[in-house]
């Protein structure tokens, strides 16, 4: 697992010890990041169920002006902490040791043009974050992005009053979900 580009470019990546998280593919996370590129540049992302840290970091690395990346695991947490002294982004980023669902409870404290969602698969996570987002949509600006990873065999229409699904994009066993809000 490395970065595929930007600044920390080619840079690999610590993985997490075991079996607790679920790394992005580097095909995947290049495909997603060739979609976000017009947009990236001086943008804040959001990367909830971070694990390694690999996709806020390419944001960062691409030119995100600030990254939050959200972990309950404590290994995992000190690793995405290593992942980002080692490519030297550390300084634009925010680690929090939480669990997603309660961090998205919380009163928002800043707003972001991008959440990445990519939780545990097949438990249905992915589908109480997204909703949570849509209920509580102080976390985005009008025309935030909300992606969600999962495998395509977890897709399902999720009712949603704020968050429109505009995109759906199958690479092998992971599909990701573009979901905007506004108009």
């Amino acid at each position: 697992m490395r970065v595929i580009a930007g600044k920390a470019k080619s840079f690999t990546l610590f993985m997490v010890p075991g079996d607790v998280t679920r790394p992005i593919m580097d095909r995947v996370k290049e495909s997603l990041f060739n979609i976000l590129a017009p947009y990236i540049l001086d943008k804040s992302f959001l990367d909830l169920f971070a694990g390694t840290g690999s996709v806020g970091i390419e944001a960062l690395s691409r030119g995100s002006k600030f990254t939050r990346l959200i972990e309950e695991n404590r290994v995992a947490v000190k690793t995405i902490l290593a992942n980002l002294e080692h490519t030297g982004l550390e300084e634009n980023a925010e680690v929090w040791r939480r669990d997603a669902f309660d961090f998205l409870r919380r009163k928002p404290d800043r707003q972001f043009d991008f959440i990445y969602v990519a939780p545990p698969q097949y438990e249905e996570m992915w589908i109480r974050a997204l909703q949570m987002i849509d209920e509580n949509t102080g976390w985005l600006f009008e025309h935030s992005w909300v992606i969600v990873q999962i495998d395509p065999i977890e897709y399902q229409d999720v009712e949603l009053r704020n968050l429109t699904l505009f995109d759906r994009r199958e690479y092998g066993s992971t599909e990701l979900l573009f979901y905007y809000l506004g108009d």
